[in-house]
């Protein structure tokens, strides 16, 4: 009872200097991190609960096609592979961590033979096995197993991470080709309307009296621009698919797709409270993990102020007594304690605790850091979207107003020798960068919406 008294005050008396301390969140500024999308100031003031993140990818991504993708991209890509893996690896480093507590064993069997001056030789044997137990009084074993712990969920924390950012990548690549599909249609249509153009003032030109040549050539160096800009597209869409099949761990060929006219994405987006974002994003918490593994190094650190203390036992079964040969063989058991306690280690165990603490500080400071990040995040995905929603609704009504203005001045060129040819291609010049900006507003809009449900944490259901 005696003994049992003294171990326990001991331990209570270690947990009082803080060695079997458990990890516990810091403060941290997460409040507030969401800024609003139309206010000029403040943050965005957001009480439900409820996080568009936590969707499942599936019902936000509902094109049967870019879920096949993204399906083949979870299961091929080589990143998310050498990310389970990794979590496999930490894993075995855990399970060592672990058997520190056990004691360890080992059989070093030996044998002799022996003659002096041609008598008969000698055979002499052991049969040792040893255990070594080192008796954690001190906290060293269990702050190494809980700093190991926290490893491995980091190291899960970067496998959603991954897993998270390929879901996003195959999603904003695949808008990005609906785009280039739908910018290229645009291109062909306007080849075919400038073509018309020329051939009609070659037309005018050999059938009107005074119609310049110069009106023809600048027919003709227009169609020329629009054929030039629909190689571009084409060149970037084989980039896109070359770009994709990687992502999903294939050669570059040729990506099956819907149209973006067909694409219906989610228009009502839920945040959650800003405090969310800490356990959510994966990225971030996995900030959080490094800084509870570098609590527990400054706990191991701390530790090793203390003595180490371990037994070691041992039995052989030998038939060598003290020089004398015993046959048959006889038993021989041994245990020795043994305590080390550092006095002086050249400063290197009152550095190493220093250093650890300072670990800790820029782990902490890292933590905070991507929390502010995530909200940064946020707030430029819902920012991004608003703008591009207003700028897609104008655009609209910009190319209504603009394809009218085309029918409007050809009809005038035909009829009147008041309008120049000179605004019959300037009214198709206008026409095209408006329809290309109209797509790529709404491109603009989709990649948004998939930016906000990375930055939200989503992607990992």
């Amino acid at each position: 009872m005696r003994k049992l008294l003294i171990i326990s005050s001991t331990v209570l008396l270690l947990s009082s200097c803080g060695l079997y301390n458990k990890y516990d969140r810091p403060e941290v500024m997460a409040d507030g991190i969401v800024r609003d999308p139309v206010a000029a100031n403040g943050a965005l003031q957001q009480t439900d609960t409820t996080s568009f993140g936590n969707v499942p990818w599936r019902q936000v991504f509902t094109d049967p096609q870019l879920q096949s993708l993204i399906e083949q991209g979870l299961e091929k890509n080589p990143d998310l592979l050498n990310a389970a893996l990794n979590v496999k690896m930490v894993n075995e480093a855990l399970k060592v961590a672990r058997l520190a507590f056990l004691p360890s064993l080992a059989l070093t069997p030996q044998g002799t033979l022996a003659s002096f001056d041609g008598a008969a030789a000698s055979k002499t044997y052991q049969l040792p096995v040893s255990a070594s137990w080192n008796l954690d009084l001190f906290g060293n074993l269990l702050s190494v197993k809980r700093s190991a712990q926290m490893q491995l969920i980091a190291t899960k924390d970067y496998q959603i991470t991954v897993q998270c950012n390929i879901i996003s990548g195959i999603a904003n690549i695949y808008y990005t080709l609906l785009m280039l599909d739908r910018q290229v249609e645009i291109v062909g249509d306007m080849e075919q309307l400038t073509r018309e153009t020329w051939d009609k003032m070659k037309f005018m030109h050999e059938n009107r009296i005074g119609y310049r040549s110069t009106a023809v050539q600048s027919a003709e160096a227009a169609y020329y621009s629009v054929q030039a800009q629909k190689v571009d597209l084409q060149r970037q869409v084989r980039e896109m698919e070359n770009s994709l099949s990687l992502l999903i761990g294939q050669s570059g060929q040729a990506i099956r797709r819907g149209r973006l006219a067909d694409q219906a994405l989610p228009s009502q987006f839920a945040t959650g409270v800003s405090l969310q974002l800490l356990n959510n994003r994966a990225d971030v918490h996995a900030s959080e993990m490094a800084l509870a593994q570098c609590f527990y190094d400054v706990e191991t650190a701390r530790s090793r102020f203390y003595p180490n203390i371990t037994v070691t036992a041992t039995a052989a079964f030998t038939n060598s007594a003290g020089g004398v040969v015993v046959n048959p063989g006889k038993w021989l058991l041994s245990a020795v304690g043994s305590l080390v306690q550092p006095i002086f280690q050249h400063g290197q165990i009152v550095a190493g605790l220093k250093v650890a603490k300072m670990k800790y500080e820029q782990a902490y400071n890292t933590w905070q850091n991507s929390v502010l990040k995530a909200g940064n995040e946020v707030s430029n995905a819902l920012v991004s979207y608003n703008a591009s929603a207003s700028k897609a609704s104008l655009d609209g009504k910009r190319v209504a107003v603009l394809r009218k203005n085309v029918e409007d001045t050809k009809k005038l060129m035909e009829s009147s020798s008041n309008t120049t040819y000179l605004e019959v291609i300037t009214a198709q010049s206008n026409l095209l960068n408006a329809e290309i900006a109209e797509v790529t507003d709404q491109f603009n809009k989709m990649q948004a919406v998939v930016n906000l449900y990375q930055a939200l944490g989503g992607g990992a259901k």
